[in-house]
């Protein structure tokens, strides 16, 4: 197994040189000089309160440092990657508090046994020294069936913890009030990991191995293994597993939940999830814990405690009442706090409805003119080409693209089938091309859908009322500059429009008397498929052929190509 690329200035330094980056942009913090600790950059706002020092082993930021500020802590002292701080740096912070006239300090610990051991060794130094120290240790983890000698797992909960007794010291409470109530917190509340994949300390392997099809529940924030290896399951099962871990009256560790609980609930990436899986996970939290009646106070969702690059989760679940919840609320400037609307979370927010459409749409009324027949056959016949040519569209699109373009275009031609099945075209022009813009800009997708979108919305204006050929060679150039306007692409950069500007070309002979339609639409098929050949020798100057050298594109333009085959089955479908 490779031990896997980090973006980091050296492997020894990289605890150093993040703690260093965070406090070089935040003027909020200040590094103690000859240790890693960085410290409330307004130490003299501590006199009369009680300070608050966490701190761990680094790789799991924004925790701890990204937590210092008014109304949370006072300061952080880190150790190396997965490692517990010194003992010199912990006394170090805790001399600099109470210089700072502090009325007492309290070390707010994550249950593992380098954390206890390091920050106790500090506190009984700084007791025999005569400064008033108390320590706390969270332990938070549900992962556990049975009872461990070591107890719970310090977890992502440590970060409520900081946001409690922060709005507790900020507020004047003693060294005292602010034992008790986070002690107790400690006891009401459950965290439960979950994970795609493993982390890696900056250069080391991967610290365990998941196979692809692979996940595991209750894993800690070291990259230690979790207590069951799963199947990769879809997010509402993975979390509805987590829940019903966390709440088991059987797991030793589990956190009693009652229909009718508050709770905060914290949604925790684990460091390497997108976003996008984080929201999803968030929205399936709500709602299993809306099925189990219990009300969501607060939802928190982000990075909050990680694991390096973990592709993971952790479920947080505090229980609360209006007091604590003050307390979580009340103001904090700590950059990594998140700016939480104080209300509940509910899967039920009302909807607003849809804003009714601004033209009104012609009353669609069955026609049996020629006019219409001839409609259907051209449609007909673009939609049999279409589908025709999905297999070398995408042949065409591999070479630049993600090799789509035919499925796009057959998506749309089987959309535009259905449509005419289910009911009669529009008796006009304008809603013709106005229908089919709104269908393909919902059915069609990707930027092909969009582009042929504007050109039909732009196109039906100039048709509006006008039924002679010039308009036809009207509706062409307003769609062509609409998709100019917004698309940002022009002839020559080997798009879709090199088609269909050289049949525009071509087409604008209609505005001369006596123009035969025919004629010069045959006229305007031939150049826009000599157009889309063309596009064979261009380099592509937009889309995403334009991140691609031109040595590699030796093939025409896919949406060239299915310009030109529609323009020339508009042409068979008026002969026809």
């Amino acid at each position: 197994m490779e031990v896997p690329k980090k973006l980091v200035c050296s492997v020894a330094s990289c605890a150093e040189d993040a703690l260093a980056g965070l406090v070089a942009c935040n003027p909020g913090l200040q590094l103690l000089r000859g240790h890693r600790v960085a410290l409330r950059s307004d130490l003299d706002a501590l006199r009369g309160r009680v300070a608050l020092l966490s701190g761990g082993g680094s790789g799991h930021e924004p925790a701890h440092a990204g937590y210092i500020g008014k109304g949370m802590l006072s300061g952080v002292v880190a150790g190396a990657i997965f490692t517990s701080p010194a003992v010199g740096s912990i006394l170090a912070a805790i001399r600099a508090v109470t210089e700072a006239g502090a009325a007492g300090t309290l070390l707010i610990v994550k249950n593992y046994t380098g954390d206890r051991l390091n920050f106790g060794l500090a506190l009984e130094r700084a007791r025999a020294e005569g400064a008033d120290v108390r320590m706390v240790v969270v332990g938070d983890d549900c992962a556990f069936a049975s009872q461990k000698k070591a107890g719970r797992r310090g977890l992502c909960g440590t970060v409520l913890v900081h946001k409690v007794a922060g709005a507790m010291a900020e507020a004047g409470a003693s060294l005292d009030e602010i034992v008790a109530k986070v002690s107790a917190l400690t006891k009401a509340m459950g965290t439960l990991g979950l994970s795609l994949s493993p982390c890696s300390v900056p250069g080391s392997k991967p610290t365990f191995q998941l196979a692809n099809d692979e996940m595991e529940l209750g894993l800690g924030i070291h990259g230690e293994a979790g207590v069951r290896r799963m199947k990769v399951m879809p997010a509402d099962e993975a979390v509805e597993t987590m829940l019903a871990h966390m709440t088991d009256p059987s797991n030793a560790s589990h956190l009693p939940l009652s229909p009718g609980a508050s709770v905060v609930l914290v949604v925790n990436n684990l460091g390497g999830l997108s976003c996008l899986e984080l929201s999803i996970v968030a929205g399936v939290a709500v709602r299993g814990l809306e099925k189990r009646g219990v009300r969501i106070a607060r939802a928190l969702v982000g990075s909050f405690m990680t694991a390096l690059e973990m592709a993971g989760i952790s479920l947080t679940l505090l229980l609360v009442d209006e007091e604590l919840l003050k307390l979580i609320d009340a103001e904090t400037t700590a950059v990594a706090w998140p700016n939480v609307v104080m209300g509940p979370a509910t899967s039920q927010r009302p909807e607003v409805a849809a804003p009714k459409e601004g033209m009104e749409t012609a009353k669609r009324v069955p026609s049996t003119g020629p006019g219409m027949e001839r409609a259907q056959q051209v449609l007909a016949r673009v939609c049999s080409t279409l589908l025709g040519l999905q297999d070398k569209l995408n042949e065409l699109d591999r070479a630049a693209g993600d090799g789509d373009c035919g499925h796009t275009h057959a998506r749309a031609a089987r959309a535009i089938q259905e449509w005419m099945r289910a009911q009669p075209l529009p008796p006009s022009p304008t809603h013709l091309f106005s229908a089919l813009a709104d269908l393909l800009l919902d059915k069609m997708g990707g930027s092909s859908g969009v582009l042929y979108g504007l050109f039909l919305t732009a196109a039906a204006q100039p048709l509006h009322n006008r039924s002679d050929l010039p308009a036809w060679a009207d509706a062409v150039d307003a769609g062509i500059e609409a998709m100019q306007r917004y698309g940002g692409a022009a002839p020559g950069d080997r798009t879709m429009l090199d088609a269909l500007c050289a049949a525009a070309q071509a087409l604008r002979a209609l505005r001369s008397p006596g123009a035969d339609l025919l004629t010069v639409l045959a006229s305007a098929v031939e150049s826009a498929e000599a157009a889309a050949e063309s596009t064979r020798h261009m380099e592509a100057g937009a889309g995403r052929a334009s991140y691609i050298s031109s040595a590699q594109l030796l093939q025409p333009d896919p949406g060239a190509v299915a310009v030109a085959a529609v323009l020339r089955a508009v042409l068979e479908g008026l002969q026809g």
